[in-house]
């Protein structure tokens, strides 16, 4: 309540200008920008089979993840999201994905995870957070919170309307229970989805009302397209499409352009993402570390 929130700290001092642009579009659905990126599958490729060969096993997923993560400790303000008009600076840098529970089984039931990073984190350590969250979900027995949750709220009619107005009601004025920050897929700095893994295009996914997520990007069927090469010579070059969608209102353009470049300067160059960043830029007022995986055991 009045600017205070477990997963962000106000920002008050912006532009005036900017500040007027959640009035003028006070939803995430009409402030959405999209964009498309091809990534090269075959430097991709071809640096998770050497990974492998040194018994590292690493996947496209993991390195937009990581690619992401590096970005954000260069440019903080693409983390910042706007609830209730107002803007925040996120106090974590999360992920949330959908998981199938049993990956063999396409008509397996889904879950979702969310994961907080370390803004110091190498490719490993996303790795490892990833994979940790994921074997979690497909081993609690009676499923992750989210699943609970809404299967209690679908057993009485009428509970579920009644129970998401109220949280939509609590989180406008930022007294929501924490518990649903922490664990809901929704409150994320990025929601990412692979539709290549089960054989479908790259979308441009709308971004959520609910929530705060301010970035959302999905990663598609690998494409093939004639390349032709200085010699003058054609042939077939295969990328991987990510279709992108934004929240415009985050923060300007420059900072956009500066994220964007960064996360496709780490995917044309992923083996920088094996030693942690040589500095790590914060907001103001907001500072967030997350212990390794080897730390936790």
């Amino acid at each position: 309540m009045f600017g205070r929130r477990p997963d962000g700290r106000r920002l008050k001092k912006q532009d005036p200008i900017v500040q007027m642009t959640p009035y003028l579009m006070p939803m995430r659905c009409d402030a959405q920008v999209f964009l498309e990126h091809k990534a090269d599958f075959e430097k991709l490729s071809r640096y998770i089979v050497e990974k492998a060969r040194e018994g590292q096993k690493i996947t496209f997923m993991q390195i937009l993840v990581a690619a992401y993560v590096r970005a954000i400790s260069k440019n903080p303000e693409v983390n910042r999201f706007i609830f209730n008009k107002q803007y925040y600076i996120r106090n974590n840098c999360s992920v949330s994905y959908t998981v199938l529970l049993n990956p063999q089984d396409h008509n397996s039931n889904e879950t979702t995870v969310r994961i907080l990073f370390d803004l110091t984190d190498t490719i490993f350590d996303v790795r490892d957070r990833m994979n940790a969250a994921v074997e979690q979900s497909r081993t609690t027995e009676e499923g992750d919170f989210v699943i609970r949750l809404a299967s209690a709220l679908l057993s009485i009619p009428g509970l579920a309307t009644t129970v998401v107005g109220l949280v939509k009601l609590l989180d406008k004025y930022g007294i929501a229970p924490p518990v649903l920050i922490r664990e809901l897929p929704f409150y994320s700095g990025m929601f990412i989805t692979n539709n290549g893994s089960i054989g479908l295009h790259h979308p441009l996914h709308h971004i959520y009302n609910f929530g705060d997520v301010s970035l959302f990007i999905g990663m598609g069927s690998v494409q093939k397209e004639a390349f032709v090469e200085p010699d003058g010579k054609t042939r077939m070059r295969r990328w991987l499409p990510l279709g992108i969608t934004a929240d415009e209102r985050v923060c300007s353009g420059a900072h956009y352009a500066a994220f964007f470049s960064e996360v496709i300067r780490l995917l044309d160059n992923p083996e920088e993402l094996e030693t942690p960043p040589e500095e790590v830029r914060f907001e103001q007022g907001v500072e967030y570390h997350v212990p390794k995986i080897s730390e936790q055991k």
